[in-house]
């Protein structure tokens, strides 16, 4: 068959071209052999050249052949048809538009360049997709292999890259198209299928995941524009919509590139419509089928995201079709359509100019955002609190909308997401840096201007109203608005008959026709409708010929006659009165000047009442924005200790801005992340560091002075009633920035000016200025150092009155010029310390010895930092604070005896001023306790670091041949054990010292002991509060010193603990018997109830600290944990919030401990539910949810489930049987804890018909119905069932039920029956003690009824019930002082009583 005759279809497939079709049908003739194929590619090249495009139609078989074998021929072949291919089509479409132009072009001619030009285009794009799959194939091969090694292996396959290939012959397809060549078709209607073809090799490409890649970019806006020209030229829009869609559905990385195709062909090519379309078919998809098909879904949401950030406009008339996506399931849907809405306000919605249409719109999608704040999905909540960022902070926002926005996102600071209340956070942040308002929001600050306005406009509108004219209203108006009452009252004249009486005067003869419409308009004005309509009839009659009464047409109705010339007249120009009229009503001298006034004043008096409401409602919304914003200070200052770093930063970044803007509370804020300077996260660290140097180390000044002075104030700030842990954050803030010379001189320099005085300053800005130097000198000594008799000299001079303030931090300052801390062991020089003649010490001896006689409180404070400061830099410091102590009691000696002398009579008994016995014992108590921590880290350093050098001297002078000849000592050295051995020999001589020297014989500290003990002992002797306070202190850090001491006083300690009336006692010796804890363990264990003992005080101060003192003593295992710890527990509830923190924080970290709070459980469980000493039943609710969400294992959920069933035998109280119902139902409990309840379930069964009972026990099964799997309903249905059955006719109906059902339950039941006898027989011996029964022996039993044995039920035992140790009563005698002590580290074996 002649190929010039035949017409080329283009196939589905490529085997149809073998396939003999219809008639003049072409047919591939024989598929060539690979051997052949080179011989006919040079045929058909010789063939173009002499016949150019249209020798395709002799040899399609050749290039028919090679796409067949093309996985199998040579590349270089592959090449060269590719090359021979784009020189045939470009060929052709340059020669083209020649024959598309000649009119006298004959049919034969035509339909042999429409075979040529299908033949051409059909080969060459088969040969590039045959490429493109080739490349892909290779791509994943060679993804192992790195990038340089995969391009080598690609251009060493193919001789050629092929990525840089695809662009010319798409250019060249697209240049084609262009042409006009839909002339060489019949009736000039181009075939579908050579459009799909064209068009389907560009989604075949974009199908590659490569294309999303940089250096493909060329490639995708060649395909670009191809299909754009096929959508304006060949009406390839709908199947363009169908393939989008799809392709959307199935490849993630294609959104962002047919997004940018889909703008490119409605801006550039004039095809808005395809947005519509293509927006109508994600808008028809189902809801629910989305739900199902996630990748579908992400698709269109990404797609619709970036179109609507692309061409907002375009999309906004279609939105309507999205919205029933706002009802889906799918989350990413609605977080798309919100997107798009949030785009169109950007971009499209915004401004001030806009139409009552475009703000209808704009109204609209914001509300729709409003509502979506609640969405049940946290990342939709999250995402609309980003866009509305996005709005507020590029203005887009209405003004009118700024209350609500805040307010929402105020509400969601509570959201239970992370995720959302960080972009609450971040919305309000940008609220602040992009309000209108004001630079400064301080609601205090703008509560009275607001005040002040309101009440000016009040009076402006008063005067207003006293000052309006009577008429001044638009006439037109005023008759609209009288219009109906006049009619009704037309109608009821013409209707009734007319009586003379309460009628007006008629028309007097000698009034003008003028005069009578004044009196009519006059009327109408006073609302006396009756009275102008019979004047106005008897003007008609009298007036026939004058204006306005002549202009009466007869042929209208009555009614709209009267209503036409009444309002004729009403509405009439009031400057056609009379003249003479007009003089009559106006005095002399007002003619021509009445309409003046209404024409100035009152307009200049109406603008400023504008102005003025305007100012009021500016003020009352800035007052508002700042009363939400210090609102959400409250609650975003909670957030500061999350766990989540991101959150924490954005809570820190919060309060930078909120600081910067002046909001009072934000101080609060900027303190409370002062702890989070010791935080483990690097991240949180940083950006407390960031915080404080944004805040401070930025301040404005005109020169290095300036800004030193408002940097050093505004740190000065922080340190007002600050608490010493606060200060001590501060500390550690300042000495990183001293240590990153972040600080420059100036501050320095000016620190130091006003230490010294040498500029003005008030004592307390002295005072801070030398706290912030000795913060300084933490981070670089010799700031403090260099000027060291400089400090000394200002701060401890010998001016009166002594400055004790200035002092103690002159103390403190110089305190931190060396390291506090123990010595390490590779420390070679010897420590800093200033000779005992150093004027400093001379001057705080004598500040404190003259001072121990003045009642000044700041001396104690003051006091205690001289005696630090002495023992931590002085060579000898015992010598000069025995000197001191000597002096000072030496004073009070010579006061008492210069007492005795004043006295009349000799018989009386001197009294020493209080003030005077407690500032002695004061320095007592800490010149004790400097004295062992000098001897443990000083000395005890000090006799180390000597070790070690006179080891490392005598290991210089050893010979080698010694060392290896005492092998023993040298394995003695590798292991470690004489430096422990030397490490035990000096801790045991400073033990000697404490034990036996410093509280012995002639010591000084000695002489104060039967002081202090007898103002311990006799308290109402010595009532004074501030002495028993200073001696119940110095009692216990004398305690500290001696173990022997500390047993001989404990009973007197612990008394004091429980007896005394004082809170600050108790509170202090808390602290005292705390630390006695960690030193002597052994001592104090027997007397741990009676630390427990001070969780339930009646002092708020007493209890905080006590909680504080347990938590570290339990964390530390320094003490017992026993079922006391319930009192722990209590404090979850306590009416103080700080108190219930610490018992949540403690719980939180005790549930770090594998098991601790698992163990607990049973114990405090009965403790709380005890009648006698537990919690009422809604506090015990709050506690036990609490400590039941640390329950997580499931192993321990089962266990628990157990022994809270068997705890239903023993328990005598309805209350205790909720209560452990309860607890059952807060569990979280899986088909495991389900199965034990049911084996369990005779334990509870009777206690059903309780309605709490059964309502917690219903929760249960709420709570499995939700994770159930199918097979476990079963058990869960068996379940209720019993639950149902027992709640209604009690134990036997289950018993009826478990006879109904199936024989593998009758088996079940049949095994239960002996344990439920059992347990009956238990619970009618049980005592009236709440106690669980004490677990039998286990005895050696025969191997034949061990099967027996076997099925008997473990009994569950709880440490409460096993170790009951009676508390020591309130009073405590010497027989009831306790003896036994234990180690501290004992065995955890329980203790069975006989």
């Amino acid at each position: 068959m002649s190929p010039q005759v035949c017409e080329f279809h283009l196939p589905l497939s490529p085997e149809e071209l073998l396939k003999s079709g219809g008639v003049n049908q072409y047919v591939v003739q024989e598929v060539l052999s690979i051997r052949h194929l080179p011989s006919h590619l040079k045929a058909f090249q010789t063939a173009f050249r002499a016949q150019g495009p249209l020798a395709v139609l002799e040899h399609f078989d050749t290039i028919y052949s090679i796409l067949h074998h093309f996985r199998s021929i040579d590349p270089g072949l592959k090449e060269d048809t590719l090359e021979f291919l784009i020189k045939v089509v470009s060929c052709h479409s340059q020669e083209l538009p020649a024959v598309l132009d000649d009119a006298a072009l004959s049919m034969s001619d035509r339909s042999a360049h429409l075979n040529a030009l299908k033949m051409n285009c059909y080969a060459l794009i088969r040969l590039l997709e045959s490429f493109e799959t080739m490349s892909s194939q290779t791509g994943l091969m060679d993804l192992e292999l790195s990038g340089k090694g995969r391009k080598s292996r690609a251009k060493t396959t193919h001789g050629f890259d092929w990525e840089e290939e695809r662009q010319p012959i798409l250019q060249l397809l697209t240049q084609l198209l262009q042409l006009d060549i839909r002339h060489l078709w019949n009736h000039s209607i181009i075939e579908e299928e050579f459009v799909s073809l064209v068009t389907g090799c560009c989604y075949r490409l974009l199908e590659n995941p490569t294309i999303s890649h940089q250096k493909n970019r060329p490639t995708r806006e060649a395909i670009t524009h191809l299909l754009g020209v096929a959508l304006t030229r060949y009406n390839h829009m709908l199947s363009a919509t169908v393939k989008i869609i799809q392709m959307l559905q199935h490849f993630e990385h294609l959104a962002s590139i047919l997004v940018a195709a889909v703008s490119l062909w409605a801006t550039d090519y004039g095809m808005k419509s395809i947005v519509g379309e293509i927006v109508r078919e994600i808008g028809q998809k189902c809801p629910q089928e989305l739900s199902r098909d996630p990748t579908g879904a992400k698709g269109f949401a990404a797609f619709l995201t970036e179109l609507a950030e692309r061409i907002p406009a375009i999309l906004m008339s279609s939105m309507c079709i999205l919205l029933d996506h706002l009802d889906g399931e799918n989350y990413m849907m609605r977080n798309a359509v919100l997107a798009a809405m949030a785009e169109m306000v950007l971009q499209v919605l915004s401004g001030d100019q806009l139409e009552e249409v475009s703000r209808d719109t704009r109204d609209q999608f914001l509300d729709t955002l409003q509502a979506h704040c609640h969405d049940v999905n946290s990342f939709v909540r999250s995402r609309v609190l980003q866009l509305f960022t996005r709005i507020v902070q590029q203005k887009a926002l209405p003004l009118t909308r700024f209350q609500a926005v805040v307010a929402l996102a105020v509400g969601r600071l509570a959201d239970k997401s992370v995720l959302v209340c960080k972009s609450a956070i971040q919305l309000l942040a940008s609220f602040l840096a992009n309000n209108p308002f004001s630079c400064k929001l301080s609601d205090t600050d703008l509560a009275g201007p607001l005040q002040k306005e309101t009440q000016k406009l009040q009076e402006m509108r008063a005067h207003r109203r006293a000052t309006a004219p009577s008429a001044e209203l638009d006439p037109a108006e005023e008759w609209e608005a009288m219009l109906p009452e006049l009619k009704a009252t037309l109608q009821q004249l013409l209707t009734l008959p007319q009586e003379g009486e309460g009628m007006s005067e008629g028309v007097a003869k000698t009034e003008t026709p003028q005069e009578v419409e004044g009196r009519i308009r006059r009327l109408l004005a006073k609302a006396s409708y009756k009275q102008a309509i019979i004047l106005t009839q008897e003007a008609i009659s009298h007036f026939q010929k004058s204006e306005p009464f002549c202009h009466v047409d007869p042929e209208e109705s009555e009614e709209t006659k009267f209503l036409s010339l009444l309002g004729n007249i009403f509405k009439a120009p009031t400057q056609e009165e009379n003249p003479q009229t007009a003089a009559r009503n106006s005095g002399p001298g007002e003619t021509g000047c009445r309409d003046k006034p209404s024409g100035s004043e009152p307009g200049e008096c109406s603008n400023e009442l504008v102005k003025q409401e305007l100012l009021v409602q500016y003020l009352q919304d800035a007052h508002g924005f700042s009363l939400q914003i210090t609102k959400a200070i409250g609650i975003i200052s909670k957030m500061m200790y999350e766990h989540t770093t991101t959150v924490v930063q954005e809570v820190i970044e919060f309060f930078v801005m909120v600081f910067q803007f002046g909001v009072p509370q934000a101080l609060f804020g900027v303190r409370r992340m002062l702890p989070l300077i010791w935080s483990k996260e690097p991240g949180v660290r940083d950006a407390v560091l960031n915080a404080y140097r944004q805040l401070y180390l930025k301040p404005k000044g005109d020169s290095a002075r300036a800004k030193a002075q408002t940097l050093i104030h505004n740190l000065s700030l922080l340190l007002v009633d600050a608490s010493v842990g606060t200060i001590q954050c501060l500390e550690e803030i300042i000495c990183e920035f001293v240590q990153k010379d972040e600080l420059s001189p100036a501050v320095t320099q000016v620190l130091w000016e006003r230490a010294t005085e040498k500029v003005p300053c008030s004592p307390l800005e002295r005072c801070s200025s030398v706290m912030l130097l000795g913060m300084m000198a933490r981070g670089k000594p010799e700031i403090v150092g260099s000027n060291l008799d400089t400090l000394v000299n200002t701060g401890l001079d010998e001016k009166l009155p002594p400055d004790y303030r200035l002092a103690q931090q002159v103390c403190h300052a110089i305190a931190n010029i060396s390291d506090r801390r123990k010595p390490s062991m590779g420390e070679r020089h010897p420590p800093f310390r200033l000779p005992q003649e150093h004027r400093l010490f001379e001057r705080l001896r004598e500040m404190v010895t003259k001072g121990s006689v003045h009642p000044d409180p700041l001396w104690v404070p003051f006091k205690e930092a001289a005696v630090a400061l002495i023992y931590q830099l002085a060579e000898g410091p015992e010598v000069i604070c025995a000197q001191m102590l000597q002096d000072c009691a030496k004073q009070a000696l010579e006061k008492l005896e210069e007492k005795s002398d004043h006295q009349e009579a000799p018989q009386e008994t001197p009294v020493l001023p209080t003030f005077l016995l407690m500032n002695l014992l004061s320095l007592a108590g800490d010149v004790a306790l400097q004295q062992l921590v000098h001897l443990e880290q000083a000395v005890s350093g000090e006799l180390c670091r000597r070790r070690v050098l006179r080891e490392e001297q005598e290991h210089k002078r050893k010979e080698p041949k010694e060392k290896n000849s005492n092998s023993e000592s040298t394995l003695e050295e590798e292991m470690g054990l004489g430096g422990a051995t030397a490490d035990d020999t000096e801790a045991e001589l400073i033990r000697g010292i404490c034990e036996l020297e410093l509280l012995e014989g002639k010591q000084t500290l000695a002489a104060f002991v039967p002081l202090l003990l007898k103002v311990c002992n006799n308290p109402g002797l010595y009532s004074n509060p501030e002495l028993s306070t200073a001696a119940s202190l110095a009692l216990g850090k004398f305690c500290m010193i001696s173990a022997t001491f500390c047993d001989s006083q404990l009973r007197l300690l612990f008394t004091m603990l429980e007896k005394s009336s004082l809170p600050i006692v108790r509170s202090n010796l808390m602290i005292a018997t705390g630390d006695l804890a960690i030193r002597f363990p052994n001592l104090v264990d027997p007397w741990t109830p009676h630390l427990y003992a001070r969780l339930r005080d009646p002092s708020q101060h007493v209890r905080k600290t006590a909680a504080l003192v347990m938590t570290h003593l339990i964390l530390k295992d320094m003490v017992k944990v026993k079922g006391q710890v319930s009192e722990m527990a209590v404090l979850l509830i306590d009416p103080a919030p700080q108190i219930a923190a610490l018992a949540k924080n403690f719980f939180n970290e005790l549930s770090n401990k594998a098991n601790a709070i698992y163990n607990l459980l049973p114990d405090i469980i009965s403790r709380l539910s005890a009648p006698e000493g537990g919690v009422e039943e809604e506090p015990f609710h709050t506690i036990m949810k609490q400590l039941l969400s640390y329950i997580t294992k499931d192993k321990q959920t089962e266990s628990l489930v157990e022994k809270l069933c068997q705890r239903f035998r023993t328990a005598q109280t309805e209350r205790q049987y909720r209560d452990l119902a309860y607890c059952m139902s807060q569990l979280p409990l899986t088909e495991r804890g389900l199965h034990k309840m049911l084996d369990n379930f005779d334990c509870f069964g009777d206690k059903l018909s309780d309605e709490s009972i059964f309502s917690a026990f219903l929760s249960i099964v709420g709570k499995l119905r939700r994770g159930a799997k199918p097979e476990g309903k079963a058990v869960i249905d068996e379940f209720e069932q019993k639950l149902r059955a027992c709640h209604t006719r009690g134990l036997d109906a289950v018993e009826e039920l478990e006879v109904g059902q199936g024989s593998s339950q009758r088996a079940l039941s049949a095994r239960k029956q002996p344990a439920a006898a059992r347990h009956r027989h238990v619970a009618s011996i049980a005592s009236d003690n709440f106690v669980t029964p004490k677990p039998r022996r286990t005895t050696r039993q025969h191997p034949n009824t061990q099967q027996k044995a076997s099925r008997k039920k473990l009994r569950i035992v709880f440490s409460s019930d096993e170790s009951s140790d009676e508390e020591l009563s309130a009073e405590m005698t010497e027989d009831e002082t306790p003896k036994k002590t234990t180690p501290i580290r004992r065995a955890s074996a329980h203790r069975h009583r006989s």
